[in-house]
């Protein structure tokens, strides 16, 4: 159902309908247009954010960012043993991942919440300084894991390395720089909503936002097979 709301906004986005830098309706409006649940709404909204479309904003809504997804990527050309690579690690973190940013949003305490809020802001920085911010894209999951205050976690953040972020394996002639920082925009606008549902102590949204960003890598990098 998501999925088929999230093709009828696209395409009402894509008629501007709704033009490049109006707000989308609030969910209730959403949920009475489309006759679904919030959930179901909030799904299709995230897919939109994957595809480049929207951007959300706490207080303000969810604003049209361009009529047409973002197809291009940062990758151009990329040996098969590196997707491989890629893949299989996105694998195991698909399976650990979304359930630490669940717990974390359970158990985080203040010194966990000033954490995460600096080390996003590191992520961020990072970005606008056109490096690829690996090490502080490590750094803010490691952080989550810390928040689960379950040392099993932790130890296993400990053991990765910067190989975990999928565009650390990329070699530099595989990465297109023109694009890299609309990657990482994308990225960045995932970590925000998995802060804002763990700061929120919604377990169920953290869950899913740290699913959806993490899906989307994935889904991204199996195209290259």
């Amino acid at each position: 159902m998501s999925r088929q709301v999230s093709q009828q906004l696209e395409s009402i986005i894509a008629r501007q309908e709704i033009p490049v830098g109006d707000k989308l309706p609030p969910e209730g409006a959403l949920c009475d247009m489309f006759g679904v649940s919030r959930t179901v709404i909030r799904e299709a909204i995230t897919h939109l954010k994957s595809q480049g479309l929207v951007e959300t904003r706490r207080g303000i809504g969810t604003r049209v960012l361009r009529s047409l997804p973002e197809h291009r990527s940062p990758e151009k050309k990329i040996r098969l043993r590196t997707i491989e690579d890629i893949l299989n690690i996105l694998e195991l973190r698909l399976t650990i991942e979304p359930e630490v940013a669940a717990l974390a949003a359970s158990r985080h305490d203040e010194q966990d919440k000033q954490r995460l809020l600096k080390l996003h802001e590191e992520f961020l920085q990072a970005c606008q300084q056109t490096t690829q911010a690996r090490d502080e894209d490590l750094a803010f999951h490691a952080a989550i894991a810390q928040a689960t205050h379950n040392p099993a976690f932790v130890t296993i953040y400990e053991q990765w390395d910067v190989g975990a972020i999928p565009r650390a394996k990329l070699m530099a002639v595989e990465a297109d720089s023109q694009t890299t920082y609309q990657y990482l925009e994308r990225v960045g606008q995932e970590h925000a909503d998995i802060l804002e549902a763990i700061l929120a102590r919604d377990a169920k949204a953290a869950n899913a936002a740290m699913y959806q960003h993490l899906k989307r890598a994935y889904k991204t990098y199996y195209s290259y097979k």
